[in-house]
């Protein structure tokens, strides 16, 4: 059995990463769209964020005001090392706001930039040389308690382990690689 949750948050760096089609419960995913290393054309992000409203489907673009404003996003996501203050007209207007943090300062930074919610990583074991340790289900829980249950998790949810989210206090998951290695991910569980 798989646990239900209000949001499926999946990060992309290409808009060929996931196929809209495979998604079928509306209302129910948020694609951030992070592109730092590939540039995809104007033209076909445009054509996806109009796919992506047909079937229902918040889009958020990666730290990126000028994009959000061009394709007319639902958001924005700002990243744990965007320190930045300035979002204050984002706020005032209709586009949401989340972030990421991987540490209590960084947590406490988001806040200030007000993002609705925030993705705290690393919740499971990860495969990454650079980053070791993980916080794991007791100790997320404890501290989305202690924020007010605005936290939700990322790093090391896969396949074998998502069981594991019916434990997690919390409205949503992230994925990030999971769907890029196994796309049908999205017709067996979602």
């Amino acid at each position: 059995m798989f646990a239900l949750k209000k949001k499926y948050f999946i990060i992309i760096e290409n808009i060929k990463d996931i196929e809209l089609s495979n998604i079928k419960k509306l209302d129910k995913f948020v694609i951030i769209y992070r592109n730092n290393k590939l540039k995809d054309k104007f033209s076909d992000i445009l054509k996806f964020r109009k796919k992506c409203k047909e079937k229902r489907i918040e889009l958020f673009v990666a730290n990126n005001v000028k994009l959000l404003k061009d394709i007319k996003a639902d958001g924005i996501y700002i990243s744990a090392n965007n320190f930045s203050l300035n979002y204050s007209q984002i706020k005032k207007s209709n586009f949401k706001l989340i972030g990421s943090a991987h540490n209590n300062k960084e947590l406490t930074i988001k806040k200030r930039q007000g993002c609705a919610d925030i993705f705290f990583s690393r919740l499971f074991k990860t495969n990454y040389k650079h980053k070791i340790g993980y916080l794991g289900l007791v100790r997320f829980n404890l501290l989305n308690i202690i924020n007010k249950n605005k936290l939700i998790p990322l790093g090391g949810i896969r396949l074998s382990n998502l069981n594991k989210m019916k434990l997690i206090n919390c409205s949503g998951f992230v994925m990030l690689s999971e769907p890029k290695k196994k796309p049908a991910i999205f017709d067996r569980l979602f």
